[in-house]
């Protein structure tokens, strides 16, 4: 087991020219009512053609469909701007190529789209509202989603793999850029969100930082930030409140995952505050890429389900190593305060047995210290696999107070825990 920390190198920014296009130039108008997709997407075209810039969404109510980007782009929404999402499902069509939960598919456009771009931005105070209750039915009745599951087993190609149609309920995310790089997104407010909420899928040189995620928790799958498979990230300074995982590192699925071979590596999450999400810092379960040298500390997790969770299963194969956590402050934690588990069960469309022959997630050099936690369900819970027994795992200057379950270990080996205090009483402190 190593316990030393690789360094972590810093994401560039994007280099994006001093040009401005105003939306309102191209026939947007705020009044709520007017769908405005065509002239923002002419705004963009505009400020593209002169090489680059800045296209400006001003202050007002700006109903529209998906926003495409293109390199060199920066979308700032001003003081009081709201881009409100329209709820008609046939205004995120025609399909486009996305990652849908770790498997790539043609569907619905999502609401914020970049692919194959470079030096590109969101930034500014405004308000994206996904208006995502028209989506969130479909959680129940998602047959699309037990197909493409089959298709990424069976390696269907992707011209093949279309949906776009509520018969099929496979959702999309609010905003995803994928296979983009120099990526930032900086100070604005993300809400209500169709499904995953900022997924930046194979993106080189992300910045994420003063944004704020709020989705309620009946919004199934919104979680809240959701880098996949990409290189050099930095997550600071952000605010999330939402129905599913905060912050959550992923690098596709199963035999997706296994092709395109992109571990989602050298992130950096500090100063982050997350609120009522079924995890605070979470890993996985999608990880058949590989998730690698990650430094976490100085955060704030309140009312989550979960305080750090890292989540896989047989079928996902990949590894977790170079995991550093640290320094983190946890409040009222429903279930665990420290989860890691090999035995994940969260998705009902992927029941994989427990099968020595299935491909299994390595999981080496994890450190998680300094963590002060009041109240709790459990402090921690470890289940490994009989065929591989969790190792490498250090648990260090734990203070977890007011646990209503002690600790459950379960196929574990080589733990190293020192310097603890888990104090276990019989009620959850409020």
């Amino acid at each position: 087991m190593q316990t030393t920390q690789t360094q972590i190198e810093s994401p560039s920014l994007p280099q994006i020219p001093d040009y401005c296009v105003d939306i309102r130039d191209h026939g947007a108008v705020s009044d709520g009512q007017t769908l405005n997709t065509a002239a923002i997407a002419a705004a963009i075209a505009a400020c593209a053609g002169a090489g680059g810039g800045r296209v400006l969404v001003p202050a007002g109510v700006w109903l529209t469909g998906p926003i495409h980007w293109r390199s060199r782009i920066e979308l700032h929404l001003a003081e009081g701007a709201e881009l409100r999402f329209s709820q008609r499902h046939e205004d995120y069509l025609p399909v486009v190529r996305q990652q849908r939960g770790g498997i790539v598919c043609m569907t619905y456009s999502p609401f914020l789209y970049a692919v194959d771009c470079e030096d590109i931005a969101l930034t500014g105070p405004g308000l994206c509202n996904g208006q995502g209750e028209a989506w969130w039915p479909w959680k129940k009745a998602q047959p699309g989603m037990n197909e493409l599951i089959r298709m990424c087993a069976e390696r269907v190609p992707l011209e093949q793999r279309v949906f776009g149609t509520p018969e099929a309920g496979v959702r999309t995310d609010l905003c995803q850029f994928l296979d983009c790089r120099r990526v930032l997104i900086e100070d604005g407010t993300f809400i209500d969100s169709p499904a995953w909420t900022i997924h930046p899928v194979r993106c080189d040189d992300l910045t994420i930082r003063k944004v704020t995620v709020r989705n309620p928790e009946r919004a199934p799958n919104t979680d809240g930030i959701d880098p996949d498979g990409c290189r050099r990230v930095l997550i600071e300074h952000c605010h999330v409140d939402t129905g599913d995982d905060g912050i959550c590192l992923k690098s596709g699925w199963n035999e997706d995952g296994f092709e395109y071979g992109r571990p989602c590596e050298d992130v950096l999450i500090r100063h982050c505050t997350v609120l009522a999400a079924h995890g605070g810092f979470v890993i996985g379960s999608e990880v058949s890429g590989g998730i690698r040298n990650i430094h976490v500390h100085d955060c704030v997790f309140e009312g989550t389900a979960v305080g750090v969770r890292i989540k896989s299963k047989p079928g996902r194969g990949g590894f977790i190593r170079g995991i550093l956590v640290e320094r983190l402050h946890m409040r009222g934690i429903r279930r665990e305060a420290i989860l890691v588990t090999q035995r994940y069960n969260g998705n009902p469309h992927d029941r994989s047995p427990i099968d020595p022959d299935l491909p299994v997630t390595e999981i080496d050099d994890v450190s998680i210290r300094e963590i002060d936690c009041d109240g709790c369900g459990c402090s921690i819970r470890l289940h490994g696999l009989p065929s591989h027994p969790l190792q490498g795992i250090e648990l260090a200057d734990l203070n977890i107070r007011g646990a209503a379950e002690a600790c459950e270990l379960l196929n574990v080996a080589d733990l190293r825990m020192g310097n603890s205090v888990l104090s276990l009483s019989t009620t959850l402190s409020q």
